[in-house]
């Protein structure tokens, strides 16, 4: 029987225990306090609406699981030593110190926030449920819009590549070889990009898919697993291979685009059910896990608590807390280039809002600029940005929707065969009448309509300054009429020459 002394005793220490595991907690949010703003965004704007409703599926499969499987926490359990775990805790936080220093990229340091939250947890849990529900770590790490990182990182070499063997198959069977950049416009011309089924976007689909699958199978993480994600990721590669080639046989040989687009979403659902299908059963040879971890989660009680590991945590997590250090705002360093624009090109400097000169400031833009113009019964806003990297350059849709627009349909055009760029259909629910914008990226001797593309010429080529032109129309604007065509060509004209003076000046620093 347990004495008053005894108990007082027992619930002072459980307190004490509490008390430190909630300052361990504190001080490992005042360490990542500076991802919460990006999941705040990631998680409740409309434009990330997927990815919220992949979270409740994730959030509705882990309740289920709980209930399930009966799973309890102790939060006066003092933590136990798990090298995997805690060498996830550390590297998974230093990694993000230097993210934050250097990189920042959001989405990266927000996967190194669940990762390493999942190595702290690790440090009170069974070491077998631990390593079961790491795929669950991933699968919530995998809800971030990677999909767009994708599209943008390695979206544009694997187009050229599909459509490098599009070509050459069509030639080998005898169709009339026509050029990549067609192919690229015709696909782009009859899809919307944002789309789930598109080539770059069903592989971060399909890694969803699969660590779910993974969970659900009870199938462990190893090398003979990492074989069949790859095998996946192949069949995805090789599902949307055929499904272009289909689209291009119908629009471009047949000459039936309003066919091509007809079929564009069935086509590109079916062949990402087919390599599901193919996925499930691939995973289903794997061996699943074989012993049962404990229902609880919570330490073995075999294992001796390290009383020593509560106060080594929180001084490790306070001291990176303390010495971190977001990168510097070095943008908007340099004066807007002097823009030589036609006689007729009519333009009024509008100020940047304060969030947006916050912006740009943080992304390292050299200059930004607003202009309202008049052109031969044409007006608008253009915003030009000048960088020498990536990071100060963004796809505009995002811009239009922060600001309350609704992007309805995005397509490439060409006013000249070696000036691609993006049109954008918008409407405003203040506004009955739809509204038009337009879009590129430019260096001294490039003309780009495809962020991912401007990205690559950052990462294997010399930095060069690139502006991105963004123009929003008053009213709806055909790019077919002359006046419109001419309108980019002297916008385009007079960029390059901006630019032109600027990599000079550069060359002469």
């Amino acid at each position: 029987m347990t004495t008053p002394k005894v108990a007082t005793l027992i619930y002072s220490v459980r307190f004490v225990r509490s008390i430190a595991n909630l300052s361990i907690l504190a001080v490992w949010l005042f360490l990542y306090r500076a991802v919460f703003g990006y999941l705040a965004v990631i998680f409740t704007r409309e434009d990330f609406r997927t990815n919220q409703i992949v979270l409740i599926a994730v959030i509705v499969l882990i309740v289920y699981h709980a209930r399930q499987e009966r799973w309890s926490i102790e939060f006066d359990a003092l933590p136990h030593f798990n090298s995997p775990a805690l060498m996830l805790v550390l590297a998974g936080s230093m990694l993000y110190l230097i993210v934050e220093r250097w990189v920042d990229i959001s989405t990266i340091s927000a996967s190194l926030f669940f990762l390493a939250s999942y190595g702290l947890l690790g440090l009170w849990m069974h070491p077998q449920r631990w390593r079961t529900g790491l795929v669950v770590a991933l699968l919530v790490v995998g809800i971030l819009p990677f999909g767009d990182h994708m599209q943008t990182v390695i979206g544009y070499p694997m187009r050229i590549l599909t459509a490098a063997i599009v070509r050459d198959g069509l030639a080998v069977t005898g169709v009339a070889s026509m050029g990549v950049d067609t192919i690229l416009i015709l696909e782009n011309g009859v899809s919307q990009i944002d789309l789930p089924c598109s080539g770059v976007k069903s592989l971060w689909t399909g890694t969803l898919f699969l660590l779910a699958a993974t969970w659900l199978e009870r199938r462990p993480l190893n090398r003979r697993w990492l074989g069949v994600a790859i095998l996946f990721a192949a069949i995805l590669f090789l599902t949307n291979l055929v499904r272009v080639a289909i689209l291009v046989l119908i629009g471009q040989v047949l000459g039936s685009r309003i066919l091509a687009g007809i079929i564009h979403i069935p086509l590109g659902v079916l062949a990402f059910v087919v390599a599901c299908a193919i996925g499930i059963a691939l995973l289903r040879w794997l061996d699943p896990f074989s012993d049962s971890p404990s229902r609880a989660i919570k330490p073995n009680r075999k294992d001796a608590p390290s009383l020593w590991l509560s106060p080594v945590l929180a001084f490790s997590i306070l001291g990176m807390a303390l010495v971190y250090t977001p990168r510097p705002q070095t943008g908007l360093s340099e004066i807007p280039p002097a823009w030589e624009f036609p006689a007729e090109l009519v333009t009024l400097p509008m100020p940047l809002k304060p969030n947006e000169i916050e912006l740009l400031m943080r992304d390292g833009a050299d200059s930004a600029e607003r202009l309202r113009f008049e052109w031969r019964g044409m007006s608008g806003s253009i915003i030009l940005i000048t960088s020498h990297t990536w990071q100060a350059h963004h796809q505009p849709e995002r811009c239009f929707t922060v600001y309350g627009l609704a992007v309805n349909n995005v397509r490439t055009f060409l006013p000249l065969d070696n000036f691609p760029m993006r049109l954008v259909s918008l409407s405003d629910h203040s506004r009955p009448e739809p509204l038009s914008a337009a879009y590129w990226f430019q260096s001294a001797d490039r003309v780009t309509d495809d962020y991912s593309e401007r990205i690559w010429q950052d990462l294997f080529l010399q930095h060069q300054r690139w502006v991105l032109v963004s123009i929003l129309f008053d009213n709806v604007q055909d790019p077919g009429v002359s006046d419109a065509r001419a309108f980019y060509i002297a916008m385009r004209d007079a960029i390059a020459r901006g630019v032109s003076v600027g990599q000079v000046s550069d060359l002469r620093k």
